[in-house]
């Protein structure tokens, strides 16, 4: 059992969940595409992964494969996936095309080296990679094209936008956007310059909600994480957010942006000044962002990345309006119970008294706040909330922010047939142990962690 992590403010994420917009739309599984379907946790039996390919700290020769189930707590599925027939492979993005492959486009060379090339690859399993070809960007005087991201549109056009720099100044960048021009994704259309963003932009990453395309990219001069907007894909966008606008400090690149299942976005960017990984969560349509929080886990391993979504099979399952207990998947003998209002962990049998069992046994029900995840309500009809992250009974006062509190996302557990309940409303922070007492706490990387946080829903003791 680890030290709690330090928490945001609490005050100031329930006034950002309050600004949620309703119509707030799902990002699927490429960059740019949209759902039509409000956010929400998976269904029973499905689960939410999220998936990153990164290259090294300390090998830009080669890429790893991790994924996870909260854009939070990644873990490695394929060290060293994919590695390039020849020269680098850096700033990798991917995303999932029609045809039911994955697809890597990436840098080719180090930043120190000319690079006139982007390259390509292709996977059915995220594992498992093949060497397509590398582009020769189309750009008279190219010195060097970095950084290519994936952008899928909501009319379904697969586009990359390339930070490209010319020999006569090398390490000034502008946007470019290429489009595909056939479903193999093998011919592009001749580059255009992002109009409004303009020199020295770099790692240009771009959203749509609605009709609007919302880029982020970093002033290569200033150091920031810049924003700005537009109503087409070219352009003009207007950049309106400049300096450390965001309050996540300067030397940041590789902003990359997604969804999460409680309808709030998460930017991910490589903090390279001070070797870490960095989140950050906005709830109020990018106005205002939480403050930024290392990666856990791969921060100071994984360089530049991108994220994707999809909703797969296999994700764990409860029985609603079912009566069970819950036992912790690492301390067998122990089990979820009510103790003057708070929620501990202490060992149950079958000699434990009636009241101890009846503190034992909860009512398994549909979240609160999202009726594909779960709520669990004690014999007196009060419902399990956390406040002051520490678990806790009390009556439903019909309140959103009640209803958040009280509502857990489940995701697979560390033990065959165990659960994780994540906070709906602090996203990748989970109900664990520590010290037998039930928090909701950010996850640290580890097995321990993991274990900690993991739980079985066993017959109930009364």
């Amino acid at each position: 059992m680890t030290t709690r992590p330090s928490t945001p403010s609490r005050r100031a994420l329930l006034r950002a969940m309050a600004a949620l917009p309703a119509a707030a739309l799902v990002l699927g599984e490429a960059p740019g595409l949209l759902g039509t379907a409000l956010a929400a946790a998976p269904a029973a039996g499905s689960a939410t992964r999220y998936t990153i390919v990164p290259f090294l700290d300390s090998n830009d020769g080669t890429v790893n494969v991790y994924q996870s189930d909260d854009a939070t707590d990644f873990r490695l599925v394929q060290s060293s996936a994919y590695t390039p027939p020849s020269n680098r492979i850096r700033d990798a993005s991917v995303f999932k095309h029609t045809n039911g492959y994955y697809y890597l486009t990436y840098t080719t060379h180090t930043w120190q080296d000319p690079s006139t090339t982007i390259g390509f690859a292709r996977s059915s399993d995220r594992v498992n990679w093949t060497f397509l070809y590398d582009y020769t960007v189309p750009i008279t005087g190219l010195s060097r094209a970095w950084a290519p991201e994936w952008f899928v549109d909501s009319d379904g056009s697969v586009n990359v936008i390339v930070s490209c720099s010319l020999t006569s100044d090398e390490w000034i960048f502008t946007p470019y956007l290429l489009k595909a021009t056939n479903s193999a994704l093998t011919a592009w259309t001749s580059p255009v310059a992002l109009s409004g963003i303009g020199p020295n932009h770099i790692d240009t990453y771009i959203v749509k909600t609605g009709s609007t395309y919302h880029a982020f990219t970093k002033n290569e001069t200033a150091k920031y994480i810049e924003y700005g907007t537009a109503s087409n894909l070219a352009g003009p966008y207007t950049i309106t957010r400049t300096g450390d606008w965001a309050g996540w400090g300067s030397y940041r690149e590789g902003p990359s942006v997604v969804q999460l299942d409680n309808g709030g976005w998460r930017i991910f960017f490589d903090g390279y000044g001070d070797g870490t990984y960095y989140y950050s969560d906005s709830y109020d349509s990018f106005a205002t962002w939480s403050a930024p929080r290392s990666l856990p886990g791969i921060s100071g391993t994984a360089r530049h990345f991108t994220v994707i979504k999809e909703t797969v099979t296999g994700g764990p399952s409860l029985t609603k309006n079912a009566t069970r207990s819950l036992r912790s998947a690492n301390y067998t003998t122990r089990y979820w119970q009510e103790q003057s209002a708070l929620l501990n962990l202490p060992v149950v049998t079958s000699s434990s008294t009636t009241a101890e069992k009846q503190a034992s046994t909860f009512t398994v029900v549909a979240g609160l706040a999202d009726a594909n995840a779960y709520s669990f309500r004690d014999a007196s009809g009060n419902y399990l909330r956390h406040y002051s992250f520490r678990g806790r009974f009390d009556p439903n006062d019909g309140t959103s922010t009640f209803a958040r509190d009280a509502t857990f996302v489940a995701r697979t557990g560390s033990a065959s047939g165990s659960v994780r309940f994540e906070s709906y409303n602090y996203p990748g922070y989970y109900l664990r142990h520590y010290n037998y007492q039930l928090r909701v706490e950010q996850p640290d990387g580890t097995d321990l962690f993991r274990q900690d946080s993991s739980f079985v829903a066993a017959t109930a003791w009364a």
